[in-house]
């Protein structure tokens, strides 16, 4: 007999189906530029502790049946819809305003106001890590939000970042796509923003477009 065939053979990894999450990149115009709201994770959390990132989480079931004072606007529903359903789409836009509310003390509204909210792009975790996301990042103008910048404390070193100093800094690959994809965003009319035929996707280490 083989003396290796009663070995116990290790078990395989389970794979992490991502979670749906969403991001609110809340934009200004500063004195040298654009500025970009972003906060340091703290060292606790699990995913992407002591990182710097955009307000937003994991989609809660309360926000597939929460009250909205606007809708999204249909050009930004068709992009989020290539993806996900009607349904999640919308779950989606309030996760991101529940968000940003919590982690930063800004607001849209209550209920929050989806109309302003445009999409910026979706970035899905690499397979194989312990803890995975499909997150669907939005953009917003700071003159649409109110509030006191503060929040849960869930973010520190919580301001505003000029767009060239936070590309200088030593980011997560998603984050430094997004930024990217801010830059492309900011460039465009508004004309122009309402009409691109595709948004980029960062899968699988990849940038394509969908």
């Amino acid at each position: 007999m083989d003396e290796t065939s009663n070995a116990v053979t290790p078990p395989r990894n389970r794979a992490v189906r991502p979670r749906h999450a969403a991001s609110l990149v809340v934009v200004r115009e500063g004195p040298s530029g654009a500025e970009v709201l972003m906060g340091l994770r703290g060292a606790r959390h699990r995913f992407m502790p002591n990182r710097l990132v955009f307000p937003g989480g994991a989609v809660d079931r309360a926000d597939y049946r929460a009250r909205i004072a606007s809708p999204l606007r249909e050009h930004v529903l068709g992009h989020l819809t290539r993806a996900a359903t009607p349904r999640l789409a919308l779950a989606l836009a309030v996760a991101a305003a529940r968000e940003l509310e919590e982690e930063t003390g800004l607001s849209l509204g209550a209920p929050p106001r989806l109309e302003p909210l445009d999409f910026l792009c979706r970035a899905v975790t690499p397979p194989g890590l312990p803890i995975r996301f499909n997150a669907r990042f939005f953009v917003v103008d700071a003159n649409d939000v109110a509030g006191t910048l503060g929040g849960s404390g869930e973010l520190e070193e919580l301001r505003f970042f000029a767009l060239e100093e936070a590309l200088a800094l030593n980011l997560a690959l998603a984050t430094r796509f997004v930024l990217d994809q801010l830059q492309v965003w900011l460039a465009m009319s508004e004309a122009e923003r309402q009409t691109r035929p595709h948004t980029a996707l960062l899968e699988k280490l990849a940038i394509v477009t969908e």
